[in-house]
């Protein structure tokens, strides 16, 4: 079974002291494949040097709406270079969070809008994170080039309503260890089974979010616990987990533009 861990931060200082074990652990647990997500130009230049030194290992680059307010034109040029490595493969994490407004809204609107346009001319998939955005990131995303739209609504964990509205836009839905939470889970629970087959990605967003049973025994979340995510989800939908593992595993190598892992 190879499983594919579509988000995670291994850039993250939680990992500066085990970094190599980290990935070992997640090899043997079966994961190949591993998706490290930029959210501003240091994290991105440090996801790169780790999938440089790494076989399956990619990054994306990209700003996230915690970090609007610290962007410019600058710093998308930067990233635009960075975008330039054979290791990127994604733009992203970008969007709107309306929960912590670490941003003002103004200003996240501002810079997702180009990060979405400039997504689009260098014909790079999206990682889309949306929190409390009350309809307005579908808004933006609808007024967008959806023709060339791709991209993942990453820790979906919205409404039905707002579900089919991504999957219309044709984007994938990516589900972390929520799914495995007793009480917060449950809604996410009810949805999974909703999602096409060709749209599924599993996730961890480590080191955040660690799934069951996991987070019993520990706080750090691993790249090697989408496995767990993996086995809930095959079990909500009745699926094999193999099966299961070789179609998420088959989603997120064509929308990263994977052909050869």
């Amino acid at each position: 079974m190879r499983l594919f861990d579509s988000h995670c931060h291994l850039d993250d200082k939680s990992y500066q002291p085990d970094r190599e074990a980290v990935l070992r652990r997640a090899r043997e647990a079966g994961v190949t494949g591993f998706m490290v997500v930029g959210i501003n130009p240091q994290t991105a230049r440090k996801a790169i040097r780790i999938a440089e030194t790494q076989p399956g290992v990619y990054a994306s680059v990209g700003i996230h709406p915690h970090d609007a307010a610290h962007c410019s034109e600058a710093v998308l040029e930067e990233l635009i270079t960075l975008a330039e490595h054979d290791k990127v493969c994604a733009w992203g994490e970008t969007g709107l969070d309306f929960n912590r407004m670490y941003s003002p809204r103004d200003v996240q609107e501002k810079w997702f809008e180009r990060q979405l346009a400039i997504a689009a001319r260098l014909d790079l998939p999206l990682i889309f994170h949306e929190r409390d955005s009350n309809g307005r990131f579908l808004e933006m995303l609808r007024a967008a080039d959806t023709a060339s739209l791709r991209g993942v609504v990453h820790c979906f964990s919205g409404n039905r309503r707002e579900m089919l509205a991504y999957l219309d836009l044709g984007l994938h839905i990516g589900i972390t260890g929520i799914v495995t939470m007793k009480q917060r889970g449950r809604a996410l629970r009810e949805l999974v089974p909703q999602i096409p087959d060709d749209r599924l990605l599993v996730e961890t967003d480590a080191p955040y979010l660690t799934p069951a049973p996991e987070r019993n025994r520990g706080r750090r979340n691993e790249p090697a616990f989408v496995k767990s995510v993996l086995l809930k989800v095959a079990e909500i939908r009745q699926t094999d987990p193999a099966a299961m593992a070789e179609i998420t595993w088959r989603n997120t190598c064509r929308l990263y533009g994977l052909t050869e892992m």
